[in-house]
């Protein structure tokens, strides 16, 4: 049984929807549907009354749903005495970070960071977007950074958590060069000949963002997906062989536009978001590492 399981069925419990309490959990409405029926196997009894709208929780569940807050509490709670057994790393800040921002836009600014506010010791989370989140939520890092865009806000409570914008990312359509410098796929596409398109998979905060925009384009874009995974840089490594249009993040191909390996797809299909850092607020007497709690304020006065 997985604990990420237990706390999906909390949220259900307290949305009493699950759409909302897969949009809370970063994933998506199907599989966030398959996570409460693994956690149904496992119990051997339905939590859920899905005869009833909204969402209700059957006795089994209402029982369940007690345990876990106690349980998700205690774990939390050893978590934190064990991580204080060791004074090793106090100096080390911990990174949450999604994995394009991880390749792309954390070593630059990091470089940065020892320029203008000194060296820094840094241990990098790769992980997707809701793991990171969660990292966060856990107390198992000290700062998230991540990308936000108003169409896919990430929901952390602003009373429990702070914020700084880090910077702007653009997030816009490339495709490889034919001879002559034109792209090899030029959007919008027509109907009857959609375009070979490199997609994120379902689930993806930049696929996500990629499908709202197409969604509020003023004209149709016609595109037949051909392709999909997880990161930017492998959609940036199918488009740099020519397999059809990617949507990336400038950070990304900044190095293959100055060499001309790769070109708009088309203009006036782009999005810009922040990049964000987050942190827990200090809550009482709690104790935050000196040198996280130094680049905090660092952040905040160049803000």
């Amino acid at each position: 049984m997985d604990t990420k399981w237990l706390e999906d069925f909390v949220s259900l419990a307290e949305t009493r929807s699950f759409s909302r309490s897969a949009q809370l959990r970063h994933v998506t409405q199907p599989a966030f549907s398959r996570r409460i029926q693994a956690l149904e196997a496992w119990a051997g009894t339905d939590l859920v009354d899905r005869s009833s709208y909204p969402t209700r929780l059957t006795p089994a569940g209402q029982t369940l749903y007690a345990q876990s807050l106690e349980m998700l509490q205690g774990l939390q709670s050893t978590r934190a005495m064990l991580r204080g057994h060791t004074a090793a790393g106090q100096d080390v800040i911990e990174f949450a970070v999604p994995h394009t921002l991880a390749l792309t836009f954390f070593p630059a600014w990091v470089s940065g960071l020892r320029e203008k506010f000194g060296p820094v010791k840094s241990r990098l989370i790769a992980l997707n977007v809701h793991d990171a989140v969660l990292r966060l939520v856990e107390g198992s890092c000290d700062l998230l950074i991540a990308y936000h865009h108003g169409c896919q806000p990430i929901q952390l409570d602003p009373d429990r958590y702070e914020m700084v914008t880090l910077g702007r990312e653009l997030l816009a359509p490339y495709a490889k060069p034919q001879p002559d410098g034109q792209p090899m796929f030029a959007l919008p596409g027509r109907s009857l000949e959609p375009l070979p398109y490199l997609g994120y998979a379902p689930g993806a905060y930049l696929g996500r963002v990629v499908d709202w925009l197409l969604k509020e384009s003023s004209q149709a874009i016609h595109l037949d997906r051909v392709y999909e995974t997880d990161m930017a840089e492998g959609l940036k490594a199918m488009a740099l062989e020519g397999h059809g249009i990617a949507f990336l993040p400038m950070s990304a191909v900044k190095k293959e536009l100055r060499a001309k390996k790769l070109v708009s797809a088309g203009p006036g299909l782009e999005v810009s978001m922040d990049i964000r850092v987050y942190r827990e607020r200090p809550q009482g007497k709690s104790v935050l590492k000196s040198p996280a709690q130094a680049l905090w304020h660092y952040l905040q006065t160049s803000a």
